[in-house]
């Protein structure tokens, strides 16, 4: 049987928590989804998608599984976050419902041009910010600060690029994302970062 489940964020618990709920039950009940599981957390937007419930979850969740929503806002502390979820989630053929706007995000045509429309949004996301990396960095060359790898062996092609990888971690970039625009493979990205210390 396919899981429908109800993620709830909260950064603090107040009253419109138990309205979400009420409000989450009746759209599953219109929509004749069936059993609701909650999955609620109390952790603060800025904390990663990939740090929360929601990261697991995306994981284990399969094809014809639903997430219900009270807003899309409550996936991310970013648009960028939001979209990239969103995203997995079609690709995956897990299904979105919200309260809030009353959107459905499953296997019709509607559905599957609004995840193309995420999936070059958050595209376009992730190439702003490594071009702001981009720049950072020739700002700090052009100050004398020396970068790229130093020569001698046993050094790694991502080496050079360890400020933009770092920056593309915690914007929520997928470490397959990061590999193929490196062009390494996700086994050798992983093992850099593991080796490199890099903070996510």
């Amino acid at each position: 049987m396919p899981r429908n489940i109800a993620y709830l964020r909260v950064s603090t618990l107040d009253q419109d928590l138990e309205k979400n709920k009420s409000d989450i039950l009746h759209l599953a009940n219109e929509k004749n989804l069936g059993k609701v599981e909650f999955v609620q957390e109390k952790v603060s937007g800025k904390v990663s998608w990939k740090q929360r419930k929601i990261g697991p979850l995306l994981e284990d969740l399969k094809k014809g599984d639903a997430i219900l929503l009270s807003e899309f806002s409550r996936l991310g502390r970013s648009m960028l976050e939001c979209m990239e979820i969103i995203s997995i989630a079609v690709q995956k053929g897990i299904r979105i419902y919200t309260v809030k706007g009353n959107w459905q995000l499953d296997d019709t045509i509607q559905s599957k041009v609004m995840a193309m429309v995420f999936s070059m949004a958050s595209e376009i996301e992730r190439d702003l910010i490594s071009k702001r990396t981009r720049e950072s960095l020739a700002s700090k060359k052009l100050a004398g600060v020396k970068l790229g790898r130093p020569k001698g062996p046993g050094k790694s092609k991502l080496d050079k690029f360890k400020p933009e990888i770092e920056a593309l971690l915690n914007n929520g970039s997928t470490q397959k994302f990061i590999a193929k625009r490196y062009q390494v493979t996700e086994a050798t990205l992983s093992n850099w970062i593991k080796k490199n210390q890099v903070k996510k």
